[in-house]
């Protein structure tokens, strides 16, 4: 989210974007002082240390400290339940504290916050690992808790479906940019214009629905099955999605085919939709699928008819929604589709805006709307989960692989150079482990605009 926001920031001043990684986020500090990049975009909150030492851009969305358990295990429900069971609970860790957070992070002020006012609360710091490794030991049972960003652990249970959120530990808080403070205010003037303009044309929400409008509910059971079979199912499937995709992200059929089927190409209902991906009788006919049963004709004929699905979404729709949308036609029927965006529009919605469409689908089975509809009755609450759970579904998948295959990501990142610092803590300065991204000062002569941009708090990355 982060990159594309600053990849339209600097296609709007007509600025080359230049991003430069670096694996702590005590690096970015130094680096925008020193003028090494000029924008800290890395999803970082807005704390009195990074307000007292740079310039905050406008917030963008919000997020909550939480402490985090696994499922199963002891849950405190607030700070007093955890500091009245702590001393058991360290005694049962061989007398080592039961939390443990990631270095250089907001988290460290707000935990100190509580020691300072309950000397017996006990916390390590951990240098050498980030948000995810901590995250992934607690869902291990390695860890008891750690703290997270509410949408890092929201996005992180798609992929460690045995973390829970124990209890609040903060209330909201904004997430910005940062600029370096200085008497020239031309960068920081421009950057309040183009944010300004993303909120009045809606292309704020549109890229916040994008990559965290799907995060909203989280099924255990359903996720944790899920989990399984892609270890299970998968792999064996994995190349018929490859094959027939073709312009679409197998992983996304891959989750489309799930959504639909479990994988079983077998699958039947007893309404007569049948195979991997349930066509009807009909839809397997107009896309030239003579046995639904078959797995291979199955996947062809599903993209084909998405394909299809797509091709009919208006043009109005900006191009990633209509995804979406054609999903939500795949499911329910494309008329159904447009009678919810018929119904968004009279009641002052956005019918272009999935965010907007996907919150009048459910009153479709309600006479007093569907009555008004030119197609009536349909069950567009299903329709709705159906889109959610594929996107969520897709979320897992990215991330299940990126795990196995950490080095073969989407993004090519080997020709970035790495902003290099030294490790100790910069006075006033939170401290970090790896992962974050910066960017870097351009050359002489040349035209940029650099940010930077960090796992460790970008939520939502």
């Amino acid at each position: 989210m982060d990159y594309e926001i600053a990849r339209d920031f600097a296609e709007e001043l007509g600025v080359q974007l230049e991003m430069k990684p670096a694996y702590r986020i005590s690096s970015l500090y130094p680096a925008l002082e020193n003028g090494e990049i000029d924008i800290i975009a890395a999803g970082l909150t807005q704390s009195t240390e990074r307000l007292n030492r740079f310039r905050p851009g406008p917030a963008y969305y919000y997020v909550s400290q939480q402490l985090v358990y696994k499922k199963g295990q002891w849950r405190p429900r607030n700070l007093d339940q955890l500091l009245k069971r702590q001393e058991k609970l360290i005694e049962e860790n061989d007398g080592e504290p039961i939390i443990s957070i990631i270095g250089d992070s907001h988290f460290s002020k707000t935990l100190n916050s509580i020691k300072q006012e309950n000397p017996e609360f006990n916390y390590t710091i951990d240098y050498n690992a980030d948000v995810n490794d901590l995250l992934k030991q607690v869902s291990e049972g390695n860890l008891r808790y750690t703290v997270a960003d509410s949408v890092e652990v929201s996005l992180s249970q798609r992929i460690y479906p045995d973390l829970a959120l124990a209890f609040e530990l903060t209330e909201d808080q904004p997430v910005s940019w940062f600029l370096k403070s200085s008497e020239d205010e031309s960068l920081y003037a421009l950057l309040i214009e183009f944010f300004g303009n993303m909120n009045q044309t809606g292309s704020l929400a549109l890229l916040e629905e994008k990559y965290i409008g799907h995060i909203g509910s989280f099924d255990y059971v359903d996720t944790r099955a899920f989990i399984r079979a892609l270890d299970s199912k998968l792999p064996k499937w994995s190349p018929l999605f490859k094959e027939y995709s073709e312009e679409f992200d197998w992983r996304l059929i891959a989750a489309l085919a799930y959504q639909e089927s479990h994988w079983n190409p077998n699958a039947k209902s007893p309404t007569g939709v049948r195979g991997m991906m349930m066509l009807t009788l009909p839809t397997a006919k107009s896309v030239g699928v003579s046995n639904r049963l078959d797995p291979e004709q199955s996947v062809r004929g599903g993209v084909a008819y998405l394909r299809k699905m797509v091709a009919r979404i208006p043009d109005s729709i900006n191009p990633h929604e209509k995804m979406w949308f054609a999903l939500a036609s795949y499911n329910v029927g494309f008329g159904h589709v447009m009678d919810a965006r018929r119904l968004t529009k009279r009641q002052g919605g956005n019918p272009d805006l999935w965010s907007d469409v996907k919150d009048r689908l459910p009153l479709l089975r309600q006479k007093k709307y569907y009555s008004q509809t030119r197609y009536g009755y349909a069950r567009g609450d299903e329709a709705r989960n159906y889109v959610e759970n594929i996107r969520r579904y897709y979320q897992s998948i990215i991330g299940h692989i990126e795990q196995q295959s950490p080095d073969n990501g989407d993004v090519d990142i080997d020709d970035l150079l790495v902003i290099q610092f030294p490790q100790q803590p910069v006075s006033g300065a939170e401290v970090t482990s790896s992962g974050a991204q910066a960017s870097e000062q351009p050359t002489s002569g040349d035209k940029n605009t650099d940010a930077t941009s960090a796992q460790e708090e970008s939520s939502a990355e």
